[in-house]
């Protein structure tokens, strides 16, 4: 069941737009934003162009030092500390935001791990549904005051075109019974879909709005659980380790586009729960298979709810608990 919105607006912007080109005209002084993993990849050119928009942009990190460095230089960015495989971590960070006072006009869920070997947190999570999804559900709902004090705020989650890879496993969420790390992953970015097609319906009375979306294929420091072998073999590099033309690999300043457009662009004003990709609403997938657009899975309202009580159960988290 897909979203009646789901189709494109004809934007304006497309796949080799970048966050500084949706931004253009756009001025954020006066804004807040939250950037997880905000210091590497797509993160960095996020918090780079929010920032030179005239946002102050926060960036939680598993690895603050590391963070302050990569993030020298560029004005209006604070850093605090952030695990989001540590629900003690994650309730830290917003205790302290949250004691600042300030309203949160953008959270931006991007941190992320793809295709893990095989590893546990918490209780025994899977890693990659824990930190992907579990983590910024319980950030989320923290940080709600701080979301719905602000005038209209905006929660995107960054999902992935790997969310065709796998529908939520409602018989097994921890793969405690045989590991895929592909399918791991797909379960994990169909999450970051649901999640914000809930948040969006719990949140809108409240003025708070939620996108998902695909960034586009980008070579990243998320590919680095990857073996070189693999990556030759899915064409995505050369023997040297140079990424390869035909497999459409946009910069990190393209695949930052769309998060950064799905935060501001005044063309979602009234909109929400939608899962977009190059800089527009996403079309629903094909049902030949072919590797585009929104698959129903990552759409339906049920799965949502339902995932939503279990993130619930399992994190001890619901702000909108009655």
């Amino acid at each position: 069941m897909s979203t009646p919105a789901q189709h494109k607006i004809g934007s304006g912007f497309g796949a080799d737009s970048t966050a500084d080109e949706v931004l253009r005209g756009i001025d954020l002084t006066g804004k807040l934003a939250i950037v997880t993993g905000g210091y590497s990849g797509l993160g960095l050119e996020t918090t780079r162009a929010l920032a030179k928009a005239g946002a102050h942009v926060v960036v939680p990190a598993r690895r603050p030092d590391v963070a302050r460095q990569e993030l020298a230089g560029i004005e209006n960015v604070e850093v605090d500390e952030l695990d989001l495989g540590d629900l003690d971590s994650v309730r830290g960070f917003a205790e302290r935001f949250l004691a600042s006072g300030r309203s949160i006009d953008f959270l931006i869920d991007n941190a992320g791990i793809m295709a893990c070997p095989e590893t546990r947190v918490g209780p025994g999570w899977e890693t990659q549904f824990a930190t992907n999804h579990l983590g910024h559900y319980a950030l989320a709902n923290r940080l709600w005051p701080a979301l719905a004090s602000g005038d209209g705020a905006r929660v995107v989650s960054v999902s992935s075109r790997g969310h065709h890879l796998s529908p939520v496993r409602w018989d097994d969420v921890q793969w405690t019974d045989g590991y895929d790390k592909w399918q791991a992953y797909g379960q994990a970015k169909t999450a970051n879909a649901l999640f914000a097609l809930q948040l969006d319906t719990l949140g809108r009375d409240s003025g708070v709005r939620a996108f998902s979306l695909h960034p586009g294929g980008i070579m990243t420091p998320l590919q680095r659980h990857l073996p070189k072998e693999e990556m030759v073999e899915r064409g995505w590099i050369d023997e040297q380790g140079n990424p390869l033309d035909a497999a459409g690999f946009k910069t990190p300043e393209q695949g930052a586009a769309t998060q950064v457009w799905a935060a501001t662009s005044p063309r979602l004003d009234g909109l929400g729960g939608l899962y977009l990709e190059d800089c527009d609403i996403a079309e629903p997938a094909p049902e030949d298979g072919t590797w585009a657009g929104v698959k129903d899975w990552a759409t339906d309202p049920e799965q949502a709810a339902r995932l939503w009580a279990l993130s619930a159960e399992l994190t001890g988290v619901d702000t909108f608990a009655k």
